[in-house]
């Protein structure tokens, strides 16, 4: 267990204070180690949160620069960081939040060349991306290195949170049980296209947020197996079940992909990320 210095204690008094943390799970955040995709919608609400936690490392992988548009709802960003790569934003705005965290950024997206030695060092990967190929990319690379992966996604007033750790229960699903292949080249409008409420993306991210600190606490019921869906026009929170996929081609008992799959990126959003 880690020693407080006289600042944390006061820092992290309300999550001491709880039963179910405790100066020992505060020692775990501290001693966690995440990794983010994406430091745009989804990314900031979870990385503020995940520094104002006290998670000790988070690494934080974008290639993009903060544009004007984003910050309708990138809220990690401010005006004056505009043309600034979006990772270094980010850690100046968590490190100023909390010294204790250590920031790793990665100015570059993730790829079958680079994912898998990146997340090896880490204990859970968060998805925060904007396009189906990396979602796909990231699942993949996370089952192979036996990786938890907190998944969010949004879109116009709908958004979804998701768990995937099929590497520590036998029927539990894969992203892919979900979705086994990406949707075809047009068929989804980036936000840039379709538009996105910007609070939607508070609300989603902090969902994940709250999935990443429990998966580090180890304590209530994990969204493993189960999918969180939001309807913000209707104000509406359903929770429905996943069941592993017998015929998934990743983690299926037959599996046809053996390495990373790289689709081309077809729903890359080109002008506005999440």
């Amino acid at each position: 267990m880690i020693d407080f210095t006289e600042e944390q204690i006061e820092r992290y008094s309300r999550h001491i204070i709880l039963p179910e943390v405790g100066a020992e799970g505060q020692s775990k955040l501290l001693n966690a180690k995440v990794f983010m995709i994406g430091a745009g919608g989804l990314g900031s609400p979870v990385a503020y949160y995940l520094a104002a936690a006290g998670v000790g490392t988070i690494g934080i992988a974008d290639a993009d620069v903060v544009d004007r548009s984003n910050l309708q709802r990138q809220i990690i960003h401010n005006n004056d960081r505009v043309g600034m790569h979006k990772v270094e934003s980010a850690r100046e705005t968590m490190q100023a939040l909390n010294p204790d965290v250590k920031v790793r950024t990665y100015t570059e997206f993730v790829t079958a060349d680079n994912i898998r030695e990146i997340i090896r060092d880490y204990d859970l990967v968060i998805d925060g991306c904007d396009n189906f190929p990396t979602r796909f990319l990231v699942n993949d690379a996370c089952f192979f290195e036996k990786k938890t992966l907190v998944s969010g996604a949004m879109f116009r007033f709908d958004g979804q949170v998701a768990t995937f750790k099929p590497h520590e229960h036998k029927e539990g699903p894969c992203y892919r049980c979900l979705y086994p292949e990406p949707p075809p080249a047009g068929l989804v409008p980036s936000c840039s296209e379709a538009g996105i409420l910007g609070a939607l993306a508070g609300a989603v991210g902090t969902i994940q947020a709250i999935e990443v600190l429990k998966e580090i606490l180890g304590i209530g019921d994990s969204l493993s197996g189960k999918l969180m869906t939001f309807d913000a026009l209707r104000m509406e929170w359903r929770k429905l079940k996943l069941r592993k996929d017998p015929g998934c081609a990743l983690c299926g008992p037959n599996p046809t992909i053996k390495e990373l799959v790289t689709y081309e990126q077809a729903c890359e959003i080109q002008a506005a990320r999440h």
